[in-house]
């Protein structure tokens, strides 16, 4: 099977990985119009980019200029409408008057890699599936002011950031420790963190049980993709359609069952192609088993706004399509290493 991904025409765009639940979602624009298509671990994931990368607007309104945006910006957005979607924003801190209830969440990427963040609680744990975080525990609740100062006083007493680079992320997701250590580096920020109520703490933010959830399962980190495996499979075109979930490797550890990836696309161009099977995805971090048994990993915020078709062929007498299995033609990155490849993998 394929994960989904649209034939030619149409005027549909990607608009890059979404994780309203556990399982990773591709949505699409035409306009005012969305669309979605749920992805599948083990399922065959293949396109070929097309004419130009456009601006992919701000808070769903289309780019009133079209503006052609560089390949390689993560934001796809041209200049204006990055202004107008930041102004927007929770992190501008232009919504003092939001009645709706936040979080403050802790979040552990990786071993040394730890920050403080804050999410609308009617999104549960989505901003953190967006983010990546391998786990987490929720610190506490409240309005949206005392949420922001609880951050700002986490920050600065315990020396985390607000943001960690999807670079670094990439680099230790394939040698993760064990779910013990995951969990036990989440209490002990948690038992620092909460150390500091009443020394700068909000009142009014109700501190929340330590609960760590891993989400290492969810992003299919603990799976073993098989390196002799056909990433071909029966198509699913459209965006919209769901297709099921693939197998899992339980009982297996992170560092026995996921290879580490070693590749990163570095933009795409016109006519170029990416094509795998999908074995995990974090954040918007898609990562693709290819022909050589290795793993290429795809940020999905460099495909917003491309014009993108299925690669597929013919097959048996019914005319029913197949990606053509792993195809990497464009630039990529060694991850951790900062040197561009040349376009032909």
């Amino acid at each position: 099977m394929t994960c989904a991904v649209r034939e030619s025409g149409g005027g549909w765009r990607c608009a890059g990985v979404r994780w309203p639940r556990e399982v990773p979602e591709l949505g699409w624009s035409r306009g005012g119009d969305r669309r979605v298509s749920v992805l599948a671990y083990g399922a065959g994931l293949g396109f070929r980019a097309v004419g130009e990368r456009h601006c992919v607007g701000a808070r769903g309104n289309v780019c009133p200029l079209g503006a052609v945006v560089p390949g390689r910006s993560t934001g796809g957005r041209c200049a204006e409408c990055a202004r107008l979607d930041r102004a927007h924003s929770v992190a501008a801190d232009t919504m003092a008057d939001d009645p709706r209830t936040y979080r403050v969440y802790l979040a552990w990427f990786g071993p040394g890699m730890v920050k403080v963040g804050i999410t609308g609680e009617e999104r549960g744990a989505a901003r953190l599936r967006e983010q990546g975080a391998v786990a987490f525990s929720w610190l506490g609740r409240g309005p949206l002011m005392a949420a922001r100062r609880t951050e700002e006083v986490l920050r600065a007493a315990l020396g985390v950031p607000d943001r960690i680079p999807y670079a670094k992320k990439r680099a230790v997701r394939g040698q993760l420790p064990g779910p013990e250590e995951r969990a036990g580096a989440v209490a002990e920020l948690y038992a620092r963190a909460a150390a500091l109520e009443g020394r700068g703490w909000p009142e009014s933010l109700e501190r929340l049980p330590l609960e760590v959830v891993d989400q290492v399962g969810v992003f299919g980190l603990d799976r073993a993709p098989d390196a002799d495996a056909d990433a071909d499979a029966d198509a699913d075109p459209a965006p919209g359609r769901s297709v099921r979930e693939g197998g899992t490797a339980p009982g297996r550890s992170v560092r026995e069952s996921a290879p580490a990836p070693v590749r990163a696309v570095r933009e795409l161009v016109d006519g170029g192609v990416v094509a795998g099977r999908l074995v995990a995805a974090a954040g918007p971090d898609l990562h693709l088993a290819v022909a050589d048994g290795g793993v290429v990993v795809l940020d999905t915020r460099l495909i917003t706004g491309w014009d993108l078709t299925a690669v597929t062929r013919a097959t048996g007498a019914t005319g029913a399509t197949e990606v053509t299995g792993s195809d990497v033609r464009v630039p990529l990155i060694d991850i951790g290493g900062g040197g561009v490849q040349g376009g032909l993998f």
